[in-house]
């Protein structure tokens, strides 16, 4: 046998990670939808971040008082090129939290599951589309 059938094994991996990830973002959203704790915030700020291109995203940082009485403050793990007037630093926000681990929160009309899903979607297409080539190649060894 060649060994040319490992370089399939790239797209591969490529995809279970993919998968991995948006499999999790998707879980985390259920789990927040399901169990999270619903309390009204605002946001206090913006980080700004620059990706090696120079394009700069910016990730709200909410601030809210928890059910027990702790002050939370963390930035959305979403960050977006432009901040609409919804998101401004002061306006009021419903922030939806794990109780038990309040860094795990989403910011409700920001963080959305659509980069989860097409992780997920992408994922499931290379892990397949590769799965099936090399069982054909196998076969037909």
């Amino acid at each position: 046998m060649e060994r040319e059938w490992l370089f399939s094994l790239i797209p591969l991996v490529i995809g279970a990670v993919f998968l991995g990830f948006g499999v999790y973002g998707l879980r985390r959203a259920r789990a927040l939808r399901r169990t999270g704790v619903t309390a009204e915030g605002w946001i206090v700020r913006h980080d700004m971040r620059r990706d090696d291109e120079g394009a700069t995203y910016h990730y709200p940082v909410a601030a809210w008082t928890a059910r027990d009485g702790r002050e939370c403050e963390y930035a959305s793990r979403f960050g977006r090129g432009s901040i609409a007037g919804a998101y401004r630093v002061g306006a009021s926000v419903v922030i939806r939290y794990d109780s038990e681990n309040p860094r795990r929160f989403v910011i409700q009309g920001w963080d959305v599951t659509t980069v989860d899903l097409v992780f997920t979607i992408v994922g499931s297409l290379l892990t397949a589309g590769t799965s099936l080539a090399l069982l054909v190649r196998l076969l037909t060894l």
